[in-house]
């Protein structure tokens, strides 16, 4: 089965279920527009193969366009929408793309590709026109891993790989049924957004309420009126809600007796004060529109303390771990007596984890197998050589332990991937590529660090004699403006002295780290 196929499957079953919340389109309409839509890219050019970009925020255009571009047989590039346009010459040169559906916004002047307008009006459906027969092995999603320039990362996920996905979403179904509401603020061209608002509504044939900003004014609008079941988000914005509540509490100076019932909930209810309980904790659960059971959390750890606070709420919590590599969702939190939070629980169903060159603590090396893990890197071999085993389980470069539960624990990377606040992923290896070619600048090391509390992009230059902080300020804030604002290195340090190098000649980055730390490197001043 391939998406397009999945999709028309879930519509026979539940035709009268919306899936576009906010506009009211049933699974049958959505079809129909679907149809439509691939009659018009059908019209502009686009065939079977054909490798068609999609670069837009969460607007109905973004999944009437997926599933057109699949019921043509092409295969779909997803586009950030924070990059340059320089990135996306890159990223469609690379990948031989040909068309872009995009917001007009996000058009420019280009000979690598044609634009086309994501928002324009469709005609009626061509009835000549039949879904591209495709098998499951086919390319359905291309995604870049490692940054846009220099030699990317690219991951081609086949349909098998996306429905597998989907099918072992279902082991959330206590959580999700048919005609829930999936919050849909995540990006789409993310993994985990794609995850839940693409594959996860239509394989349990519920609908996604779309939002394609992050105003929280916004956002408790839509709570208020369209009451989902389903939310997920990055921890922090859960941060964001759980500080906010509190703060509500503490103004109106009720936060001691809060506190006090929450964590004597359960005595209070079996001596018979089980309404009190309920009559605190409603106005916090009104706040999601007073229906949502389940949050679920990914693309960076969340914070105990965020996890215990909503689950007793009693909403359910679920914390996720997964790459690009694996459709995302591959490890998900489960139900079990004595969990401990933070933990982002086993794999998936029809997938194995495998915890490798553990040390005295139990903490090894994360590797992965399963249906939804993809097959390697496009035209990349030397990055496959050390991504996969013999036996085909592929190396996420993560550091992880198992408690007593089976639950895994994440315990740092052994790759160099930023991972910032945000969830959005910042690879060094890119920015040391574009910082390298500064006049002056003799090698650079990029990595994560904490300046007040904040999870950023930190840079130490080795640079020549006669290169001062002024002018590699300036250079550096040249080469930022090549590359998406939230991957910029504004916070560094500069050295005369030659970086620590291994034997191999990279750099390395703990030790530049830890001199930073002991205040070897003259920093930047804002």
């Amino acid at each position: 089965m391939n998406m397009y196929q999945l999709l028309e499957s879930t519509a026979k079953k539940f035709p009268d279920i919306l899936y576009l919340v906010r506009e009211e389109v049933t699974y049958t309409g959505f079809i129909d527009l679907v149809k439509r839509r691939a009659a018009t890219l059908h019209d502009a050019g686009v065939k079977s193969g054909d490798v068609v970009g999609i670069l837009s925020h969460n607007i109905p255009a973004f999944p009437i366009t997926l599933f057109a571009i699949w019921y043509l047989g092409g295969k779909v590039l997803l586009l950030d929408t924070n990059l340059t346009p320089f990135e996306y010459d890159n990223m469609a040169q690379i990948t031989k793309c040909k068309f872009v559906c995009a917001e007009k916004s996000f058009f420019y002047k280009t000979d690598n590709f044609t634009f086309i307008d994501i928002t324009a009006e469709d005609g009626d459906v061509n009835q000549k026109l039949k879904p591209a027969e495709l098998p499951d092995s086919e390319i359905a999603t291309l995604s870049f891993t490692s940054g846009s320039t220099g030699t990317p990362k690219v991951v081609p996920l086949t349909h098998y790989n996306l429905t597998e996905c989907a099918k072992s979403l279902l082991d959330m179904k206590q959580w999700i049924s048919s005609g829930d509401i999936l919050y849909g603020f995540l990006p789409m061209y993310h993994v985990f957004g794609f995850a839940v608002e693409v594959l996860a509504t239509v394989q349990y044939g519920a609908g996604v309420l779309l939002q394609p900003t992050i105003n929280p004014k916004e956002l408790m609008a839509d709570f208020k009126k369209y009451r989902p079941h389903v939310i997920p988000a990055v921890p922090r914005l859960f941060e964001v809600f759980r500080n906010k509540i509190i703060d509500g509490i503490k103004a109106k100076h009720k936060w001691f007796l809060f506190s006090f019932i929450i964590k004597h909930q359960k005595f209070l209810s079996k001596i018979g004060l089980g309404k009190l309980v309920d009559k605190v904790k409603q106005p916090v659960l009104d706040i999601f529109g007073g229906r949502a059971k389940l949050l679920v959390a990914g693309g960076a750890a969340t914070k105990p303390e965020i996890e215990n606070f909503f689950v007793s709420l009693g909403l359910g919590f679920i914390q996720g771990y997964g790459m690009t590599e694996t459709v995302g969702p591959i490890c998900i939190s489960k139900p079990c007596k004595g969990r401990v939070p933070f933990a982002f629980g086993g794999p998936t169903t029809n997938n194995t984890v495998e915890i490798r060159d553990k040390n005295a603590d139990g903490v090894g090396i994360l590797w992965l197998k399963g249906n939804q893990v993809f097959g390697g890197y496009m035209n990349n071999e030397e990055a496959n050589k050390g991504a996969f085993d013999e036996r085909g389980f592929f190396n996420t470069g993560d550091m992880v332990s198992m408690d007593k539960n089976g639950e895994l624990h994440f315990a740092g990377r052994k790759k160099q991937v930023i991972v910032l606040d945000s969830g959005k992923n910042v690879y060094p290896d890119e920015l040391e590529g574009l910082f390298i070619t500064i006049p002056g600048v003799k090698n650079v090391a990029v990595f994560e660090h904490k300046i007040k509390d904040k999870t950023v992009s930190y840079g130490v230059f080795s640079v020549e004699e006669g290169m001062t902080m002024e002018k590699l300020a300036a250079a550096v804030a040249a080469a930022n403006k090549k590359v998406a604002s939230y991957k910029w290195v504004t916070h560094f340090a500069m050295t005369t002295d030659d970086l620590p190098m291994t034997s191999t000649q990279k750099v390395k980055h703990h030790i530049v780290r830890k001199n930073l730390i002991e205040g070897q490197y003259p920093i930047r001043k804002e």
